[in-house]
């Protein structure tokens, strides 16, 4: 009996299996709750579940939508011009059952805002799956989704070309973003170390020229990606992350920066 005892006690069922299906329950209800809410025709109460949904997933969390249904827009601030659904790819063709209306825009945020997460997933596997913890991060913001590289990942000290090393991290990148209809902003930032030579005559050359560049690879990269969806812009050292007294300040600073700028506008409540 003492035996029989003892190896029933060195049983361990295993119960791994756990993990993947509770993550999957929490999924499946997350998908209820968003279908149930784009059912309904009250726009408040849509856009309180859409919010709620952001801040339920804002630190990550795999999703079942696609990358469907979004409708390109112009970056906030510009006047957009005058177009129709029959202008858009028919990936991103708005369905005719949510051609108008306060609830259509709603929901339409709503999709985005999930497929911004999604994106942000995917790029967080690759930052791991490649350990490039401390040179790539990302960020989910109101306006949309922030990719951060540091310098020292993409360029030499003071210059602008593409490290080799480097580039097939740009053209990962570059495929990460295929298909997405949103403008995307691509941004160079320096320290305040001054530079002063033939080809870069402050940082205000440096930091333009690296974003320029940077955005020049990423779409010979990938010809799903739409040039007129790109900007490039170059801010120096006036935009820093951290004070400039240290170095490992300026290093923070130093930096590339490609923005997706959601494109609907998130519901007030």
């Amino acid at each position: 009996m003492s035996r029989k005892h003892a190896e029933h006690h060195e049983e361990h069922p295993d119960e791994t299996w756990l993990v993947p299906y509770s993550d999957l329950l929490t999924l499946l209800l997350a998908l209820f709750i968003v279908l149930f809410a784009m059912g309904k025709t009250d726009e408040k109460k849509m856009g309180q579940m859409g919010r709620s949904f952001h801040i339920a997933f804002g630190g990550g969390g795999t999703t079942m939508f696609p990358f469907d249904n979004m409708a390109p827009q112009m970056v906030p601030g510009e006047n957009p011009p005058a177009s129709t659904n029959r202008d858009l790819p028919n990936k991103f063709e708005v369905p005719p059952t949510a051609a108008s209306g306060g609830n259509a825009l709603t929901q339409a945020a709503l999709r985005e805002t999930v497929q911004l997460l999604q994106l942000k997933e995917a790029v967080d596997r690759y930052i791991k799956m490649q350990g490039l913890v401390g040179q790539l991060e990302t960020q989910s913001t109101d306006d949309g989704v922030r990719l951060r590289i540091k310098d020292s990942a993409l360029f030499p000290s003071g210059e602008a070309y593409l490290r080799p090393e480097s580039q097939k991290l740009a053209a990962d990148i570059a495929k990460l973003l295929a298909g997405l209809p949103q403008q995307i902003v691509v941004a160079g930032h320096t320290d305040n170390v001054p530079i002063n030579t033939e080809q870069f005559p402050s940082n205000w050359e440096l930091s333009g020229m690296r974003a320029v560049n940077f955005m020049r690879y990423l779409l010979l990269q990938e010809t799903a990606l739409k040039p007129q969806n790109f900007s490039a812009i170059g801010y120096g050292e006036y935009r820093p992350l951290r004070l400039n007294t240290t170095e490992e300040g300026r290093s923070k600073n130093r930096r590339v920066e490609v923005w997706i700028i959601r494109a609907q506008k998130q519901p007030n409540s």
